[in-house]
Parts: C-alpha cells; structure tokens; sequence
C-alpha cells in the first residue's frame, strides 16, 4: 500500500466506530420513555445529540444505521420493538424522518457558515421536516385502513404534543454538545 491509502484507512475506521456509537447512543434513547397518555421518549434527543456531535454526514449515516438496524429486527426502536413493520406502520413515518432531520442538518450546516446558527436552523427545520414526513405517512396509511382523517386532527394528535418537548430536547441536545465540545474536538 502506499502512503495515501494508508492515510485514509485510520479515518474511516474512527467513522465507522462513530456512526456506530451514535446509532447505540440512539437506540439509548429510544427505550428512555416518560410515561404519559402518548409516551414521550429520548429519542429526538438522541439524534440531535448524534448530529450536534459527529456532524451532518457523520450523524446522518448514524440514523440511517439506526434505521436499518431496527428494520432487521434488532429492538433499537421505542418500547424495545423491531421490524419493518414497525417502519411501514402508521407511525413509522417519523422514525424514516430522522433521516431527512439529519439531511436538512447536514445541508444547513454545509451551506451556511457559522458556529451556532447553522447547527439550531438545522436541528429546528430538520424537525419540522422530521414531523412533516410523518405526518403525511401517517396520513397515508391511516386512511387506507380506516377512515378518512383531517390534517389538523393528525397534528393534534402526532405533532403538538411532542412539539414543545421535543424543542427542549434539541435545545439540550445542543447545549450538551457545545459544553462538550472541547473534550469532542477531535471528531
């Protein structure tokens, strides 16, 4: 091997083992629940933890590990379930929009400059992508089973009750990770 491609190989080994920790540290947060009427988990915490540290493509590639790891049947996701069926349930649609929460990250983050701004328009228009992807999954596969349901009454039920719980656990997931910081600079 020569000298360039032995210089790349240590940087894909520490993604790997970074991916890696940020899919575990989600599935972490998925089994920590607050019981309520709609149980509220850590979940969003944990991907906007996992973003605000390893970074967009880094953070990014973890929840789609995450994602993949829960659809092969390992129990990652919330109340320890797994399958595809928990994914292709009506539900579901808002654990795939982690994934496009990580891509609308990753694209603030690389198109706009700055230490903070990116990282919060980031996390908050990657959660409103996040909760508009699974509002219309669910939208979609509850009207093929049942009835017909309006938009508002979705968002009353799916959105507005995680909405300013979920706002906390960015804003939190972000401080964390700046007081972090200097001990993560490395990554």
């Amino acid at each position: 091997m020569n000298g360039k491609n032995t210089a790349k190989q240590p940087g894909k080994t520490i993604d790997l083992v970074y991916t890696a920790l940020g899919a575990v540290l989600i599935a972490i947060c998925s089994w920590i629940a607050i019981p309520a009427a709609i149980p509220f988990t850590m979940q969003t915490f944990g991907v906007g933890f996992v973003l605000s540290v390893l970074g967009g493509r880094r953070g990014t590639t973890a929840i789609l590990v995450y994602i993949l790891l829960g659809a092969a049947g390992i129990p990652v996701f919330s109340q320890f379930s797994a399958g595809i069926g928990i994914l292709l349930g009506s539900t579901g649609g808002y654990i795939l929009g982690f994934l496009f929460m990580g891509l609308t990250y990753w694209l603030f983050t690389a198109l706009i400059h700055g230490r903070d701004l990116p990282r919060i328009l980031g996390l908050f228009f990657g959660l409103l992508v996040l909760y508009a992807f699974g509002t219309v999954w669910y939208m979609l596969l509850y009207t093929q089973t049942r009835e017909s349901i309006g938009f508002m009454t979705v968002l009353a039920s799916c959105v507005f009750p995680f909405l300013i719980p979920d706002l906390l656990k960015l804003t939190l997931a972000l401080s964390l990770s700046r007081r972090l910081a200097p001990a993560l600079k490395h990554l």
